[in-house]
């Protein structure tokens, strides 16, 4: 992600927050937590030009009235404290992708919110010589098969970014890295699948992270907010002491199993993951500078989910 899609995506993260916070206190008592994480949030909204300021304004706006519908023990008058943080990336990186928490302490309560700005990416995970990704990912440790399969492809990577090399100057680097490493990869997800049932669910949670929560997504160019449900652990949509959700948010169930990992068909760099229930992920492998390192990017994207995870689209003013 580019510095300024970053800056973006904090400004909206911090924009998102007050907006919450200012509707709720409307009704009851809610407080945001100032952390370093707000903090950075709040240099980057105040280095956003007035027009993408009014543009993040509306998207948030219009996402308000469908969450509140959706959780009705936001607005659950008490004289517990409700309180709003954005997550610092340490936090993050421990299987949560959740960028909001709102919580009422009191009663153990919370919800999270995934903020995303412009983009469907779920995670930008690495390939590298000695990073165990099957560990990361789903608690197996790679194979020895799996360290020999991608030894020869970083020895490779380490010599040509030795000769400080860019990469559009290594001649064949789909046949020389992309194609073995995916190969490496899918070789080593099904090996492992064969030996723990349960890698498809850790999969996903790992993608997705552990917790239950809600995507928002800023569309600006269709000028339409879009709140994906994720609700896999049946922890989101309760009711509150007096009034149920308007809107019924479905359990999603995790997979079970992988029906297939292979190569996009004419493709040398994305590899497609088809599991049981409509889960359907995208691994593109890539580049992430101009200059040769010795570890490779994914760009992760879901291109299908349960019909069990809705989709609302919110409509700007």
């Amino acid at each position: 992600m580019s510095s300024q899609s970053n800056n973006q995506g904090r400004a909206y993260e911090y924009i998102c927050i007050n907006t919450l916070c200012a509707e709720i206190n409307k009704i009851r008592s809610a407080k945001i937590v100032k952390n370093s994480a707000y903090e950075a949030a709040e240099r980057a909204w105040n280095s956003t030009s007035d027009g993408l300021k009014y543009i993040l304004q509306q998207s948030a706006t219009a996402a308000v009235s469908t969450i509140f519908d959706m959780e009705p023990m936001l607005l659950e008058t008490g004289s517990d404290l409700l309180t709003l943080k954005i997550q610092t990336d340490n936090e993050g990186k421990v299987g949560d992708v959740r960028d909001i928490i709102i919580a009422r302490v009191d009663i153990k309560w919370e919800i999270g919110l995934s903020i995303k700005h412009n983009h469907f990416a779920v995670k930008h995970s690495r390939l590298a010589k000695t990073l165990d990704f099957g560990a990361k990912w789903f608690g197996i440790p790679c194979s020895k098969q799996y360290w020999n399969s991608i030894e020869p492809i970083f020895n490779y990577l380490t010599k040509q970014k030795a000769a400080n090399k860019n990469w559009n100057e290594l001649p064949t680097k789909d046949k020389d890295v992309y194609v073995p490493l995916l190969k490496a990869f899918i070789a080593e997800v099904l090996r492992s699948n064969e030996n723990d049932s349960a890698v498809p669910q850790k999969m996903v949670e790992y993608l997705l992270g552990e917790f239950d929560f809600y995507k928002i997504i800023s569309i600006d160019s269709k000028r339409i907010t879009q709140i994906q449900t994720y609700n896999l652990h049946g922890t989101l949509n309760q009711s509150s002491r007096v009034v149920a959700p308007k809107i019924e948010v479905p359990h999603a169930l995790l997979p079970t199993r992988i029906v297939s990992l292979d190569f996009k068909p004419n493709s040398t760099n994305t590899v497609e993951l088809y599991m049981d229930g409509g889960w359907q992920f995208s691994f593109r492998i890539h580049n992430a500078s101009t200059k040769v390192e010795t570890s490779l990017k994914f760009d992760i994207q879901i291109v299908g989910m349960p019909t069990t995870i809705i989709s609302i689209n919110c409509k700007w003013n």
